[in-house]
C-alpha cells in the first residue's frame, strides 16, 4: 500500500483484545511495507558499518605504502557512501509510508466503528476521548509501527558487526561483542518506570482533552450561567497536571538518553586502552585498531534505535490500548443482516413499550422522562443501547436488516443534533429519496430568518445555500441550529422519521408553523415526534402517552387532556396539588391558549 492508494478499500478486522495484540495485527497487515523498510534499513546500516573497515584498510595501506590497497579502500569507501545515501533515502521513504498508512488504517477503523455504533459511541466513550484517540494516539501508533522495521535492521547490523569483528580481530572483537549487548540492555531496568510515567502523562492528557472539548461545546451555556471561569480554572489545573506529568516523563527519558551516551563512551575508552596495549605488543596493526575503534563509534548510531523503539513502544502501548478499547465496542444487537438488503414499509412498532406508529401518519409521543424518551427514540431507529426485542417496521425486525438498510428505512434526529462545518448546500447534501427539495424542507422548518442570518454573516455569499456554517453552528442560536437540523432530516425523506424534541428551542409562534409545515411535508409518510409541546401534539394524527415504559393511553391531544390526568400533568407541567385544585381551570386555559395561537399563526 502506497500513500497515493489511500484510503484502504477494506482496512480489515482488527484484533482489539489488547493494545499489544492490536499493534501486532497492524504489523502483520503491513508486512510488505515492513520488509521493504527492513531491506533498505539493512543497506543503510551495513553501508554505515562498512565505513570503519574502509578507513582501517586505507590507514594500513598508507602505513604499508601500498597504492593498490589504498585505491581499493577508496573504491570501497565510495561504494559504502553510495549505499549509505541510497539506503537512507529509501529507508526514510518506506518508513514514513509505513507510518502514514498505519495511521490511515487506524483512522479508517475508528471512522467505521463510529459509523457502526452511531450515537451509542459517545454514550460509551467520552467525545474528547474519541478525539484524542483519532488524533494524537493514531500518530503514536504509526510511530511504533514504522520504527519497528528500522529497529530490526539496526539489531541485525549490530549482530553482523560483532560477528565480523570477532572474525577480523578476535582480541578486540571479544570486548566489543560483550560490550555492545551490555549497552543495549543497560536501560532495560529503567523502561518500566518510563512506561508508567508515559501512561500517566497520556491519561492526564486525555482527561484534559476531554475537559477542553466539553468546555468548548458548552461555552454558550457556560457564559449564560457565569460558569465560564470555573471551567477554565478546571482546564488550567488539568493542563498543569499534564505539564508536570510530561516533565517527569521527560526526566526519565533524558536519563535513558544520558546512559545511551555515557556507556558507549566508556566502551570506546576501553577499546582504545586495550587496543593500544595490543598494538604495542605487536598483536594487532594500526589499521586494525582504527577499524575496531571506528566500528564501535559508528555503532552508536544504530544503538540509538534501541532507545527509540523503547520510547515508541512506551508511548504507543497506552495509545493502542485506548484505540483497541474503542474498536472492541459492539452494538447490543447484531445488525450484520440475516435478511436481504431491503427498505421495508408499514407500521413502526416497539414490542417493549407497545408503541405503535401507523404507516403514513404523524404520531406524537409524550413521555414524562426525557432520558427514557431519548432511549426509545434511538431504539426505534435501530440504535438500541442495550439488548432487547427488536423494533418492527412493516413486521420486519430492524435488527435482521443490514445496517445500511435499517438506517435508510428509519432516521432518528436526537434532541442535540450536530451541524458540520461547511456551506448550507453541503449540509443538505445528504442521502435522500429526492422527493423533497432543500427549499421545501427549509420552508417547512421555518428557516427564513436563518437564511437571512447566514447571508448577513457571509461577505461573499449572495445565495444562502453558499453561506458557510461554522463548526457545530456555533454562530447560530439554539433554535436556528435546531431548525437547520430539522430541514436536513426532512430532505432525507426516510420511510419513517423519528424526531426527539425538534422544537424545544423555538418560540411558540414559530413552533406552530413548524408543526403545520412538518405535517404537510410528511403527509403519507410515517413520522414520530417525541414532544410535550401542546402545539405539536395538537397537530398530530394520534398521541401516545408513555408511563413507566409502557403505552398507557392513545388518542387525540385534546381528548387526552380531558380524560388522562397523568398526561395533562406532563403537558401542562402542573403539580399534583395544582391538578387537584385547578384541573378544570388548567384544561380551559390550555384549550384557550391553543385556540389563540392557532388564530395568530
Amino acid at each position: 500500500m502506497q500513500i497515493q492508494d489511500l484510503p484502504y478499500p477494506d482496512p480489515g478486522v482488527p484484533d482489539a483484545r489488547s493494545g499489544p495484540r492490536f499493534l501486532w495485527w497492524l504489523f502483520r497487515n503491513q508486512l510488505g511495507g515492513q520488509l521493504k523498510s527492513l531491506s533498505w534499513g539493512l543497506l543503510h546500516f551495513a553501508s554505515v558499518a562498512a565505513l570503519p573497515f574502509c578507513v582501517g584498510v586505507a590507514v594500513q595501506a598508507v602505513v604499508d605504502r601500498s597504492g593498490t590497497r589504498l585505491a581499493l579502500a577508496g573504491g570501497l569507501l565510495a561504494l559504502a557512501c553510495v549505499g549509505n545515501a541510497v539506503g537512507d533515502t529509501f529507508l526514510h521513504r518506506t518508513a514514513i509510508t509505513n507510518w502514514i498508512t498505519a495511521a490511515a488504517r487506524v483512522q479508517q477503523l475508528l471512522a467505521r466503528k463510529a459509523a457502526h455504533l452511531g450515537s451509542a459511541l459517545t454514550r460509551r466513550v467520552a467525545a474528547g476521548e474519541v478525539v484524542a484517540v483519532s488524533t494524537g494516539d493514531v500518530e503514536k501508533i504509526g510511530w511504533f509501527v514504522e520504527a519497528l522495521s528500522r529497529f530490526t535492521a539496526a539489531v541485525v547490523t549490530v549482530v553482523l558487526v560483532c560477528v565480523g569483528l570477532l572474525v577480523y580481530q578476535p582480541a578486540l572483537g571479544v570486548v566489543v561483542a560483550v560490550g555492545l549487548p551490555a549497552l543495549a540492555l543497560a536501560v532495560l531496568p529503567l523502561l518500566p518506570r518510563a512506561t508508567r510515567r508515559a501512561d500517566t502523562q497520556r491519561e492526564k492528557a486525555g482527561r484534559a482533552t476531554e475537559l477542553a472539548s466539553d468546555t468548548v461545546a458548552g461555552l454558550r451555556v457556560l457564559r449564560g450561567i457565569g460558569g465560564e471561569e470555573l471551567f477554565l480554572d478546571r482546564y488550567r489545573s488539568a493542563s498543569q497536571e499534564v505539564r508536570h506529568a510530561a516533565v517527569r516523563s521527560a526526566r526519565m527519558w533524558s536519563l535513558i538518553s544520558a546512559i545511551q551516551v555515557l556507556l558507549p563512551g566508556l566502551l570506546l575508552i576501553a577499546v582504545v586502552w586495550y587496543g593500544v596495549g595490543l598494538a604495542r605488543e605487536g598483536r594487532i596493526t594500526v589499521g586494525e585498531l582504527v577499524t575496531v575503534y571506528s566500528s564501535v563509534m559508528v555503532l552508536t548510531y544504530p544503538l540509538r534505535h534501541f532507545e527509540e523503539i523503547a520510547m515508541a513502544y512506551s508511548f504507543s502501548r497506552p495509545s493502542a490500548k485506548r484505540a483497541a478499547g474503542v474498536l472492541s465496542l459492539q452494538r447490543p444487537t447484531d445488525t450484520a443482516g440475516s435478511r436481504a438488503a431491503e427498505v421495508p414499509s408499514g407500521d413502526l412498532y416497539d414490542p417493549e413499550t407497545e408503541l405503535l406508529a401507523p404507516a403514513g401518519r404523524l404520531t406524537a409521543v409524550v413521555c414524562g422522562d426525557p432520558d427514557a424518551a431519548g432511549l426509545l427514540a434511538e431504539r426505534l431507529g435501530g440504535h438500541p443501547s442495550q439488548e432487547g426485542t427488536s423494533v418492527l417496521l412493516g413486521g420486519v425486525p430492524l435488527d435482521e436488516l443490514p445496517l445500511d438498510s435499517a438506517r435508510t428505512a428509519v432516521l432518528v434526529q436526537d434532541k442535540d443534533p450536530v451541524l458540520l462545518s461547511g456551506t448550507l448546500r453541503e449540509l443538505l447534501d445528504v442521502p435522500a429519496s429526492g422527493a423533497v427539495a432543500p427549499r421545501e424542507a427549509l420552508a417547512a422548518a421555518q428557516c427564513d430568518d436563518v437564511l437571512a442570518a447566514l447571508v448577513q454573516g457571509s461577505l461573499d455569499a449572495a445565495d444562502p445555500m453558499d453561506a458557510r456554517i461554522t463548526e457545530r453552528g456555533r454562530s447560530l442560536s439554539g433554535g436556528q441550529r435546531q431548525r437547520l437540523a430539522l430541514a436536513r432530516s426532512l430532505v432525507t425523506d426516510p420511510e419513517a422519521l423519528v424526531l426527539d424534541e425538534p422544537t424545544s428551542a423555538v418560540d411558540s409562534h414559530t413552533e406552530a408553523r413548524i408543526a403545520q409545515g412538518v405535517r404537510e411535508l410528511r403527509a403519507g409518510r410515517t413520522t414520530v415526534v417525541f414532544t410535550s409541546s401542546p402545539l405539536l401534539l395538537d397537530r398530530a394524527d394520534r398521541v401516545v402517552f408513555l408511563h413507566d415504559g409502557e403505552a398507557v393511553a392513545v388518542g387525540a391531544h385534546r381528548e387526552l387532556v380531558r380524560t388522562e390526568p397523568r398526561y395533562r400533568a406532563v403537558v401542562t407541567r402542573e403539580t399534583d396539588d395544582e391538578a387537584a385544585l385547578n384541573g378544570s381551570v388548567a384544561l380551559k386555559d390550555v384549550l384557550q391558549e391553543l385556540e389563540e395561537i392557532e388564530e395568530k399563526a
